[in-house]
């Protein structure tokens, strides 16, 4: 064999292979930016439905006012967040006044059998679907790039072009995995 001939192949290889990984690095990136922006979109659609769900509950119980200010105060922030990890943080919250907001709405019949909060209500239980899909695809996105980033060779890549390794959207608290208690 030709010493020369090693001499280009090897190296022209080599670029080749770091240009494979880069690219695969960038798709899976902007795959993750793609599943986020999932994500997004239907938070939005959850913050556009909290202030029709305080209105409507609201008008059945003057005085948890506390609890309205508090799910309006979460949904500012929630919109006002930034990043993965404050948004994550705001949302958590924006949930726990949503979850508390209906346990109100429950110890009200009257209210529990008006068809505007019946749809509501089946608005929200879509949203809060379509944000698991979304949650379930970014975290499927997430494991995806971290694998690369983190397995060898293509960690000698991602460490030159600066990728880091996204945290997952996990469920904040015990409270929320725990499976809900229904009565028969």
């Amino acid at each position: 064999m030709n010493p020369l001939w090693f001499s280009l192949v090897v190296p022209a290889a080599m670029l080749v292979w770091g240009a494979w990984t880069f690219n695969r690095l960038v798709a899976l990136r902007n795959r993750l930016r793609e599943a986020w922006s999932g994500i997004d979109v239907q938070l939005k659609r959850r913050h556009s439905l909290v202030p029709t769900l305080v209105a409507c509950v609201e008008g059945y119980r003057g005085h948890e006012r506390a609890l309205f200010e508090r799910v309006a105060q979460a949904r500012a922030a929630a919109q006002c967040a930034h990043g993965a990890e404050q948004v994550r943080a705001a949302e958590n919250e924006l949930a726990r006044g949503l979850r508390q907001l209906v346990v109100l709405a429950e110890a009200y019949p009257q209210l529990k059998a008006a068809e505007s909060y019946l749809a509501l209500g089946r608005q929200l239980v879509e949203i809060e679907d379509q944000i698991q899909y979304a949650r379930r695809y970014y975290n499927g996105s997430a494991a995806i790039l971290n694998n690369a980033i983190e397995s060898f060779p293509s960690l000698l890549i991602a460490r030159v072009f600066g990728f880091k390794r996204v945290e997952f959207w996990e469920v904040e608290s015990a409270l929320d995995r725990a499976a809900p208690e229904v009565r028969l």
